[in-house]
């Protein structure tokens, strides 16, 4: 088959093994706090809903700044290395702060220093990844990617039971110092990450037309996804009294997202990026209608799958296409794909003030999200599918006129 072959391959290219574990050792201690952290601050801390959005906001505004910042200069800057190196440094401190923690305001200054940097170790990892595999590996570089993507993934999955066991067996602090140790341990083997300093070969063949449609449309799915990633868990916790239970949900979304992610790559270079992200968005608005209705226990892990197969092309997919409109600059477009994540969740926190608590139906704004952002990427393609074919008919009649 040639994803095996591909496969194979990929796990040939020099130092893809040390990118490997550092997406994975990252992805571990991502999902060890995802699904807690909301939790912790509300039921450790004493924060109220509001403290505990305003500092998810702060500090996602600053990760903002940081990164769009970062990602401008970043295609100027010889070795991108030291950026993720020093951004973990910032996190680990933040995270110490976050574990002392007893007041809305140390709270916050430990979320700032833990999450402002962290959009930065995202964007410029997986710039210095591409540049690497489309130095070593151009005819199977975006496949490389999204297969580091998914390794993100299987660490994320790991860490959410990792995650589990470690709030049954001992409480919301050692979920915390779990969360130290991913930073802790991608730092070191960043360390020993050789970067390929030479400007990888350009693949304009590939290049995509940039189009603010689709980005802002990218912009909204982002924005339905982070809403759910932050008030699903509450939500849950409110209905089913049991914490631990986000973990085990989110573990079945990560399963079937690291078997639909390959899958998915294939199908967008298949089919294009485009048609894969609109059927992907269908099965988010399935999975968000279903939320709404106030659904068993049973039910929220039924959808999963659907929502694992949107997620996987709009954290695998959607990234390739963002950065293929920027494909001279590197740096930029993956800081560009992470800014358009984190401006999503900022969004994301803010809308759910219109419905009061955490009821099921805070799902209906993200239901109306992905419609409005399918109903764009539709008729955009349309339009761009049109002027292409008139633009074809044109070209037939000046050769027949020639002729």
């Amino acid at each position: 088959m040639v994803v095996i072959t591909d496969f194979k391959q990929f796990l040939k290219i020099k130092s893809s093994w040390i990118l490997l574990v550092g997406m994975f050792l990252y992805g571990i201690g991502t999902g060890i706090l995802a699904p807690m952290n909301a939790v912790y601050m509300r039921n450790g801390i004493g924060l109220s809903k509001f403290e505990i959005t305003s500092i998810f906001s702060i500090s996602l505004l600053l990760n903002m700044i940081t990164t769009i910042a970062i990602g401008i200069i970043s295609d100027k800057i010889k070795r991108k290395k030291p950026l993720p190196i020093f951004a973990c440094i910032l996190c680990m401190t933040g995270l110490l702060i976050y574990i002392n923690a007893s007041t809305y305001m140390a709270t916050l200054i430990g979320m700032v220093f833990a999450v402002a940097p962290s959009g930065l170790i995202m964007g410029q990892f997986f710039a210095m990844a591409r540049n690497h595999f489309m130095t070593l590996a151009p005819y199977i570089y975006e496949m490389a990617q999204i297969w580091l993507r998914a390794t993100l993934s299987v660490g994320f999955f790991t860490g959410l039971l990792i995650g589990a066991n470690l709030f049954i067996f001992g409480d919301f602090k050692s979920v915390l110092w779990g969360n130290f140790l991913g930073y802790a341990t991608l730092f070191v083997v960043l360390l020993f990450y050789k970067e390929h300093e030479a400007p990888a070969p350009l693949s304009s063949d590939k290049s995509e037309s940039f189009s603010l449609v689709m980005l802002f449309a990218l912009l909204l799915l982002a924005c339905a996804d982070a809403l759910r990633g932050l008030y699903l868990p509450l939500v849950v916790v409110q209905l089913f009294e049991e914490p631990q239970l986000m973990s085990y949900l989110w573990s079945v979304q990560a399963v079937f997202e690291l078997m639909f992610m390959t899958a998915a790559g294939y199908w967008a270079n298949k089919f294009g990026s485009k048609i894969v992200i609109i059927i992907s968005s269908l099965c988010a608005l399935t999975t968000y209608l279903v939320y709404s209705i106030n659904p068993p226990l049973w039910v929220f892990f039924l959808v999963q799958p659907l929502y694992s197969f949107f997620v996987s092309v709009l954290y695998g997919v959607a990234m390739g296409y963002v950065q293929r409109m920027f494909n001279t600059r590197i740096g930029f477009g993956s800081s560009l794909y992470v800014f358009l994540s984190q401006t999503a969740a900022l969004i994301g926190y803010l809308l759910p003030f219109l419905i009061s608590g955490y009821q099921p139906r805070i799902f209906i704004i993200p239901s109306i999200l992905v419609s409005t952002a399918f109903l764009l990427m539709v008729v955009h393609l349309i339009i761009n599918r049109s002027k292409e074919k008139i633009t074809l008919i044109q070209s037939v009649h000046e050769d027949n006129n020639y002729s």
